[in-house]
């Protein structure tokens, strides 16, 4: 069997790769088309399975889980992801892509955090690698990851950490995962070639340590950003229609699913529409589609997307426009979390966590944690026309995801048997 690395380098497009000399060395970029909702965690399921999101069931980064009546984003199990993936019987190195725990692979590293019981965190990651490699690189900069202060740091970690275990372990398939496009490119219209030129740099030193293996090397995007100014405020629209009810307490108001005849689910450009009253449909779907910002709203079929775990109907934002979460009509009552770096217990995605309030307030909150005293890192701005990126739909070829390999396919559901040709050969 042949070897195959798989640099997964979030946000690059064909027309930025001209500024990716290391990466472009290995071929031609080609724009490839990627399912919709056009974000990580629906991308990569695509990739790994073959199928459309109606198959895989991973319907956004997050969905609302009627089971349990509850929202949640970024969850690691393997299990969540249906159909077989490409991994599966294979020596896999898998590093930094999500679905990580529990995934039948060999070697792995993922970002995860040890929770206290006096709600307390410390960060951390699973290194299942057999390189020990935080003893080898030192602690992985999780503030680099994501939040106000995420940057190359991250980027360059993981990319040393993969060298390391390509390596030392020499697996059959190598998976790494390369956010730092992801970051600037949120925060500023305009897209810094240097940023394109540092991520190259850490792809570069992958594809040496591949090289040394004899494994052949694919480089893949999973969206392309676009430049946005309007934020859609679709829950707060829903809530002004009496659809969307809330728990008042002691920190904020808290969204009630179960209680809700209709929320959002906001996720970048694409928002799921939970319905729980069919007698409402048609009428959401007018008050949605009115809303500034909103191109249409459509059947969750019309996208591939006819899934359990889809809402009743599928908002798409226009090309300069995305969803917010907000569902707080006074920010006086919005949730405490909403000012924090929260990832998992705020429903719906929230880029606003890439800005900070204040340096000083910061630097004043890690000081009441070193010297032991509660605290809540509450520097996150509740300012969505900060943001100027956003992605989740099909953007034009040139600005959409990239596949740069031998033969490469043109569709995300072509990625599955396309390495498996490779392994092969």
């Amino acid at each position: 069997m042949s070897k195959v690395c798989v640099i997964n380098v979030v946000g690059l497009t064909p027309g930025l790769a001209e500024h990716a000399p290391r990466v472009s060395e290995i071929g031609e970029p080609r724009a490839w088309k990627s399912p919709v909702p056009a974000v990580t965690c629906t991308s990569q399921a695509t990739m790994l399975t073959g199928l459309a999101p109606r198959d895989h069931g991973i319907v956004g980064n997050g969905w609302y889980f009627r089971d349990t009546g509850e929202i949640r984003f970024w969850q690691q199990s393997n299990r969540l992801i249906q159909g077989r993936k490409l991994y599966e019987g294979v020596d896999t190195a898998k590093m930094f892509w999500w679905f990580n725990q529990g995934a039948p692979v060999r070697w792995f590293a993922t970002p995860k955090p040890y929770y206290g019981c006096d709600g307390s965190k410390a960060f951390g990651i699973i290194d299942k690698t057999d390189c020990q490699l935080t003893s080898a690189l030192g602690e992985f900069p999780f503030f680099s990851f994501w939040g106000p202060r995420a940057g190359l740091p991250s980027s360059q970690w993981i990319a040393q950490a993969s060298a390391r275990v390509i390596r030392q372990n020499r697996p059959e398939l190598t998976l790494v995962y390369l956010p730092h496009l992801d970051y600037d490119f949120q925060r500023f219209p305009t897209h810094e070639t240097r940023r394109v030129q540092e991520v190259d740099a850490c792809a570069g030193q992958v594809i040496d340590a591949a090289n040394e293996i004899g494994a052949k090397t694919v480089v893949v995007s999973e969206y392309g950003l676009v430049p946005v100014s309007r934020p859609v405020l679709i829950n707060r629209a829903l809530r002004e229609a009496g659809w969307l009810q809330v728990r008042d307490g002691p920190f904020g108001e808290t969204l009630m699913p179960m209680e809700s005849k209709a929320f959002a689910v906001a996720d970048h450009q694409l928002a799921h529409l939970y319905v729980n009253d069919p007698e409402i449909v048609s009428e959401v779907r007018r008050t949605v589609e009115a809303l500034d910002g909103v191109d249409q709203v459509i059947e969750p079929g019309d996208l591939e997307l006819d899934h359990p775990r889809s809402g009743e109907l599928i908002a798409l934002a226009e090309p300069d426009a995305w969803f917010a979460y907000y569902y707080w009509l006074d920010e006086a009552r919005a949730p405490d979390f909403a000012r924090t770096v929260d990832i998992h217990r705020k429903p719906g995605y929230d880029p606003c966590e890439l800005f900070s309030t204040s340096s000083l307030r910061a630097a004043a909150r890690l000081l009441q944690k070193k010297v032991g005293l509660r605290y809540r890192m509450d520097v996150v701005p509740l300012d969505p026309s900060l943001v100027r990126g956003s992605h989740g739909l099909r953007g034009a070829e040139g600005d959409g995801p990239l596949i740069i390999g031998p033969d490469a396919p043109d569709s995300m559901t072509g990625f599955k048997s396309y390495i498996e040709r490779l392994l092969a050969s």
